[in-house]
């Protein structure tokens, strides 16, 4: 699911990739994606690249929020919880930091839109 994910939101020339495996502190997920976009518009465009890549390799979208904002949109699929955001509200909320103790998850295997 993660590569899935992870792999659309490249596709649509998302920024700063980063997995953090969640399973331990938060029972509900196993998988925080965070990924960055420029501009408001980029944000709902990745936003809608990862819905769509889930939704065909059949994983049921949960719930969404901050859709309308385009600021930071949150997309939970259950196991994963994908964290779309401008890269300026990314920078302002660093949730990385509070979930520093986490494992990182490899996204080696992800190619760039820019390699395509």
């Amino acid at each position: 699911m993660t590569m899935i994910a992870a792999q659309a939101a490249a596709d649509k020339l998302a920024e700063n990739l980063v997995a953090l495996d969640v399973s331990v502190p938060f029972v509900l997920s196993d998988v925080f994606l965070i990924v960055s976009g420029r501009n408001d518009r980029q944000v709902a465009s990745i936003s809608d690249g990862i819905e769509d890549k889930m939704l065909e390799a059949g994983y049921k979208l949960l719930r969404r929020e901050g859709k309308t904002t385009g600021r930071w949109i949150l997309l939970d699929f259950g196991d994963i919880i994908c964290h779309v955001m401008h890269e300026q509200d990314r920078i302002f909320y660093d949730i990385e930091r509070l979930w520093k103790d986490c494992p990182v998850i490899s996204l080696a295997s992800i190619t760039t839109g820019a390699e395509v």
